[in-house]
């Protein structure tokens, strides 16, 4: 679907796009939006993917959450395979309207990463210099699994 046949109309000036009352989401040359995911009881970031039009429709539609995969090139539900669907809650966007923000609850088994973590967001990158350009250091912050990836996506 490309932006010129998307359902959302586009905004007629900077004046609409920022303190207007209708829908006039922004996507990309490559027709995709970004979106970031947050559990709706924590507020805790869950994931971040990108939205085609055709995704976002089918999210306000359905009220799960559905992305643009751009390694596979294709529109997914996101808990399809898994169970883990994303109940949508609640929708934002942001100030220019080119950032989706999710706020969903999990289903299934409370996991929002294919890693069987309920957050993406599990590594902490160290700050500061490191000595003698050696590789930048991550910290697992988030260890608990609630489920195995390997049963899951067989």
């Amino acid at each position: 679907m490309s932006q010129e046949n998307t359902p959302f109309p586009k905004a007629a000036n900077k004046q609409e796009l920022e303190e207007g009352l209708v829908f006039t989401p922004k996507f990309d040359a490559h027709g995709l939006i970004p979106a970031i995911v947050t559990d709706d009881a924590s507020g805790e970031i869950l994931m971040f993917a990108f939205m085609n039009a055709e995704a976002l429709d089918l999210t306000l539609k359905t009220k799960a959450a559905h992305f643009y995969s751009r390694s596979r090139g294709k529109l997914w539900k996101k808990g399809e395979d898994s169970g883990n669907v994303l109940n949508v809650t609640d929708l934002r966007t942001d100030c220019d309207q080119d950032v989706i923000w999710i706020r969903a609850s999990i289903a299934g088994h409370g996991a929002a990463c294919h890693t069987g973590r309920k957050t993406c967001f599990y590594r902490s990158i160290s700050l500061g210099e490191t000595p003698n350009d050696a590789p930048r250091k991550m910290t697992e912050v988030v260890t608990q699994r609630f489920f195995s990836p390997n049963d899951v996506y067989k």
